[in-house]
């Protein structure tokens, strides 16, 4: 996926060397790395020995453009410059080291091992971020694929850095679940824009009208198929796309990019004249998040996902058990004894999933709970406009960042896949399958208190989203623990 709305990374490197230590040990791996690693990767020729050596690599690197950095140790380093690159450098640092074994163990012997030791004290002692890989000591190749797996990790930083979300509306009524205080949202570098249903209704009738609905219009046909929407619609739901897309240009301001968190029942049919669920999947296939119920942390945990897997995702409710007759006669025939039927689950929403994410059954059709309630289930009028059918098997990974009611920032991580399976179900809907799932549930959704809005990336990034969280400061990150590992809340005597 293409997308302005996610920052794109320039990497450089820049090696260190303590000067009782021969400078070629740092400069010639560092070469070796350059040469190894597949993508783009600036080359910063001045090796850092002390600290004028630090001011003139970082101006270097930021001349050419670099807005996140590897500091290599290709022998001990020297501990207050290097580390001081992570200070005065303006974005994401990686700190790796050099193993031993492309010289003589009498004067080709480096002991970045043990400089990344005082490395990791001295970032410490300063209160700096840096991202430290699992095993941060290897030869050039090593080195290369740990680049390549920080690479999503200082995209995700970078976003942050750089976001707003924009959210319109107070909560619904019965959702007090999507509350959480937003002192969390400027602990992590992000800013916020609250507004009105009102302005956005305002801006929306402004709209009418606009030279480019009817292009959008068409893109929206060829998008779902003849026979897959309603024509009579488009115009209505084309406006709104617009206005929501000039909204976010014209209220940035400072930021470079952005996401929505906007209200979208039980006021908002009745007053647009349709569901906005299928505009904000067309959204987030283009990069920007738009969460349901002003869940403002599930666009900002929409946003970290998009940045770390690089596609776009979902926000789902974790919504319903699987029934035991499903499980017997499609789960179990197709999938054996992989699963329990308490790994599975239902992930569900009116219909914001992208269509690329979505089985051929997919079409736009109308919120059947909302036309319960605000049309007494007559024909459905203005609650159409849902993007509704079964979610494409896939791997995934469910997770969320959220600030709890006392202010602290806690998430979850958990892999899995949404299986081959028909749900026989409405809305935007997968069968989900977790190991494990049913712990999870108790033990760190409900133990922990998180709300029933998951956001779902449609690859397996819990690797990089652990890294993230970490290198955010986030101290509570859960995942679906193996049965052998057990929850602290869980019972020993069950």
């Amino acid at each position: 996926m293409v997308s302005t709305n996610i920052p794109q990374v320039k990497l450089g490197i820049i090696a260190v060397s303590r000067d009782c230590f021969p400078i070629a040990l740092s400069t010639q791996r560092r070469e070796n790395i350059v040469k190894a690693y597949q993508g783009e990767l600036y080359d910063c020729k001045k090796t850092v020995e002390n600290e004028q050596d630090m001011l003139e690599a970082i101006q270097d690197v930021r001349n050419a453009g670099c807005n996140a950095l590897v500091v290599f140790l290709g022998n001990f380093g020297p501990e207050t410059p290097e580390t001081l690159i992570a200070k005065k450098f303006h974005g994401p640092c990686m700190f790796v080291s050099a193993a031993e074994g492309d010289g003589d163990m009498i004067n080709g012997r480096g002991d970045a091992y043990c400089g990344m030791l005082n490395c990791s004290y001295n970032l410490g002692m300063r209160h700096l971020k840096a991202y430290i890989p699992e095993y941060p000591v290897g030869t050039a190749e090593d080195i290369a694929k740990m680049i390549a797996d920080f690479v999503p990790i200082a995209r995700t930083v970078l976003g942050l850095k750089g976001l707003k979300i924009i959210s319109f509306g107070p909560r619904p009524q019965d959702f007090f679940a999507c509350n959480a205080p937003i002192k969390g949202l400027y602990e992590l570098g992000v800013e916020i824009e609250e507004n009105s249903e009102l302005d956005l209704l305002v801006s929306y009738k402004q709209h009418a009208g606009d030279k480019r609905i009817p292009e959008i219009c068409k893109e929206m046909a060829a998008e779902m198929g003849e026979g897959k929407y309603y024509p009579e619609l488009s115009e209505r739901m084309a406006q709104f796309e617009i206005t929501l897309l000039d909204w976010a240009e014209s209220h940035k301001g400072s930021r470079k990019y952005v996401a929505f968190a906007d209200k979208c029942w039980p006021a908002f049919p009745s007053q647009f004249g349709f569901e906005p669920c299928y505009v904000n999947s067309r959204l987030v296939s283009r990069g920007i998040p738009v969460s349901c119920e002003v869940d403002i942390y599930g666009a900002l945990s929409e946003y970290i996902g998009l940045c770390a897997s690089g596609d776009t995702v979902t926000l789902l409710d974790i919504n319903n058990s699987v029934p035991q007759y499903i499980f017997d006669e499609d789960i179990t025939k197709k999938y054996g004894d992989k699963y329990k039927l308490t790994d599975t689950f239902m992930g569900f929403h009116c219909g914001n999933t992208p269509e690329c994410k979505m089985c051929s059954n997919r079409a736009i059709k109308y919120q059947l709970i909302q036309n319960r309630l605000l049309e007494n289930g007559g024909k459905p009028d203005f609650t159409r406009g849902t993007l509704e059918g079964d979610i494409a098997a896939s791997p995934i990974t469910f997770y969320r960042l959220q600030c709890d009611s006392e202010g602290n920032l806690r998430s979850y991580i958990a892999e899995g896949e949404v299986l081959d399976v028909p749900t026989r179900s409405f809305g935007g809907i997968g069968v989900f399958a977790i190991p494990e799932m049913g712990r999870f549930y108790r033990h760190v959704l409900i133990q922990k208190r998180f709300p029933h809005h998951g956001a779902v990336a449609f690859l397996h990034v819990g690797k990089t989203l652990f890294e993230v969280f970490k290198y955010l400061g986030i101290q509570d990150i859960s995942y679906n623990q193996p049965a052998c590992l057990p929850y602290p809340t869980e019972n020993p005597f069950k």
